[in-house]
């Protein structure tokens, strides 16, 4: 402990971290410096400010994120179309490599000897925060309270709040039924009735999405533009990426787009049930992958396919900042050059629908190969018998032998 003189914590202002600020002080004697990150949350991050000033801090970094973590975290992951076992897109996961390389810089740039972060020691959240910080200053010492303190329930840390006269909103008697955690790529829900899986999640839940069923009974249209594997406008209009993000939530959550309900495997071991809204990140894999079909080689396509699933663990797992993830990422990228054009989607009642997919310059698709009308020879269907003869020879030689 006598060894930490300044501390960098990773602060929201909220319950858990006001605690923490408080905690820090008590048993490290040390100096603190506070870091709040708007990374699209959809929630003031000033307020925060004031609070940590009440704390007597000094140096408080409030930062807007949002573009940074839209274009060089989210949009490289959607390059890859990464999606973690068949069904999260990584909303969580992602925004941690953004946050701890922001917690290390300013320790950095302050003299700090160490960071600190609010994430349990039973979720994956502390992992992806420490191999990020790890990788990237692999001296730094980190600070995990809820791995070193006994204060392991509500109860607890509310009495430690009281105790110390530590403002916090509650009211008594009440509880959020969930964790919750947001960004501009989602909201998570754990907890609460949650943790029940055959329990349905109350409508009451969601804040992002309109209920399908009661969603517009007009279809919306969209048509997105593509360069390099990034979209850059919609319907014409040209947007960064965080405008793009925030564009996509507003209109595909307002269609019932982007639900999940799922139960995932965390790396430290367990199971987790977890519901999710992401109505940018449904909308924008989907429609990548319509322009990827029209640009893309086939076995460029299928090579990518099948890196895609160990792209997506390294995200969940903590790590991106590792030298195998920015391989990957390299050759993603490269593969990205020409996967350029526009595509249609069509939004109705909680529905992504591709309805159009198009590229002046970058099209694999040849029509007059294509067609099931008279393509004047550009394909001799002839030379179909040669091809399947050769690919079935091992077959033929294995079936006379009883395989």
């Amino acid at each position: 402990m006598s060894t930490i003189g300044k501390v960098v914590l990773a602060y929201s202002g909220g319950l858990d971290t006001s605690i923490i600020l408080k905690w820090l002080k008590d048993h490290y004697q040390c100096e603190i410096v506070t870091f709040t990150a708007d990374i699209g949350q959809g929630e003031e991050v000033e307020p925060a400010r004031a609070k940590a000033e009440a704390a007597g801090i000094q140096e408080i970094y409030i930062e807007d994120l949002r573009e940074e973590f839209a274009r060089d975290f989210v949009f490289p992951m959607f390059r890859a179309n990464a999606i973690y076992e068949g069904e999260y897109l990584l909303g969580t996961s992602i925004a941690r490599p953004l946050i701890s390389k922001r917690l290390v810089e300013i320790a950095t740039e302050t003299g700090a000897d160490a960071i600190s972060h609010g994430a349990t020691g039973k979720g994956n959240d502390q992992v992806r925060f420490e191999l990020g910080a790890y990788a990237l200053k692999p001296d730094i010492q980190i600070i995990a309270p809820w791995r070193e303190w006994d204060l392991l329930s509500r109860e607890k840390l509310m009495a430690y709040a009281r105790e110390h006269n530590i403002a916090v909103e509650y009211q008594q008697g009440k509880k959020s039924p969930y964790s919750m955690d947001a960004n501009l790529l989602h909201i998570s829900y754990e907890g609460g009735i949650l943790e029940d899986t055959w329990a349905e999640a109350e409508e009451s839940m969601w804040r992002w999405t309109t209920a399908p069923e009661a969603a517009p009974e007009t279809p919306t249209y969209l048509e997105l533009g593509f360069e390099a594997g990034d979209i850059v406008s919609i319907n014409g209009e040209a947007m960064t990426p965080a405008t793009v993000m925030e564009t996509l939530n507003r209109i595909a959550g307002a269609n019932g787009v982007g639900r999940d309900d799922i139960v995932e495997n965390r790396y430290v071991g367990m199971k987790s049930r977890g519901c999710y809204e992401t109505p940018a990140g449904t909308v924008m894999l989907k429609a990548h992958r319509a322009m990827e079909s029209l640009t893309l080689d086939r076995e460029v396509a299928h090579l990518k396919d099948e890196l895609m699933p160990r792209y997506a663990t390294l995200i969940y797992n903590g790590y991106w900042w590792s030298p195998e993830r920015k391989m990957l990422q390299t050759a993603i990228d490269e593969s990205q050059k020409r996967v350029n054009g526009a595509v249609r989607v069509k939004l109705y009642k909680g529905s992504v629908a591709v309805v159009g997919r198009k590229s002046e310059s970058d099209s694999l698709f040849d029509e007059a190969i294509a067609t099931f009308e008279d393509d004047a020879g550009a394909y001799d269907q002839k030379d179909a018998s040669g091809f399947i003869k050769l690919n079935a020879l091992r077959l033929r030689i294995g079936g006379r032998r009883g395989y």
